[in-house]
């Protein structure tokens, strides 16, 4: 079994992959995250999580390799990490009695080999109807400022969402396991 590497430094992803049981390291792949011009969400969000994967790879040369990468869509607008109040107070005003599509790449390339797996797997959220009181609460209490979407699912978050729909909630996270462990066997991982 070639060795794990999480092309990631997020410590969501990291507790995500623990899910599996499988031993792995994390490392950061150090790459620009800007989007191109005229390059779609799912364009975006497949580019990123090869491109992390492939950063490592020298480093890593017999090993799986799984890069990831999220983008939120509200409408045609690509939202990013807030990193500040400000944008996640805009966020999620916007995303106020709407539905934001989550959009997660995934990626795992095998550096021995060569072959490298790429998909996407969406998920949506439903909002709640949100008031600039309830938004504020929200965001004095888990400071989501490095969540695409001004969020943690995985935490108060769910207070914000009427419902949600997709195949893999843990993509929305930031690692959909689901397709991982496809992409997993297919390079003859046996998970537990």
């Amino acid at each position: 079994m070639l060795p794990l590497i999480l092309a990631s430094s997020s410590p969501y992803r990291r507790e995500l992959l623990q899910r599996l049981r499988l031993p792995f390291e994390c490392a950061s792949p150090d790459i620009d995250e800007s989007p191109l011009d005229g390059e779609s969400a799912q364009q975006l969000v497949c580019r990123l999580a090869e491109s992390k994967a492939r950063a490592l790879s020298r480093r890593y040369p017999n090993h799986l390799i799984i890069g990831s990468d999220q983008a939120a869509v509200n409408g045609s607008l690509i939202l990013g990490k807030p990193h500040t109040i400000e944008r996640a107070t805009e966020q999620l005003k916007a995303a106020s009695g709407s539905s934001v599509s989550f959009l997660t790449g995934l990626c795992v390339l095998n550096s021995r080999s060569g072959h490298c797996q790429v998909d996407h797997v969406p998920f949506t959220v439903h909002f709640r109807p949100l008031d600039d009181a309830r938004i504020r609460r929200y965001l004095e209490a888990e400071q989501p400022f490095d969540c695409a979407g001004s969020f943690k699912a995985e935490g108060l978050g769910v207070s914000l969402f009427r419902s949600t729909e997709g195949e893999d909630a843990t993509s929305l996270v930031g690692l959909p396991l689901i397709r991982l462990v496809d992409m997993l066997l297919a390079e003859q991982i046996l998970i537990p």
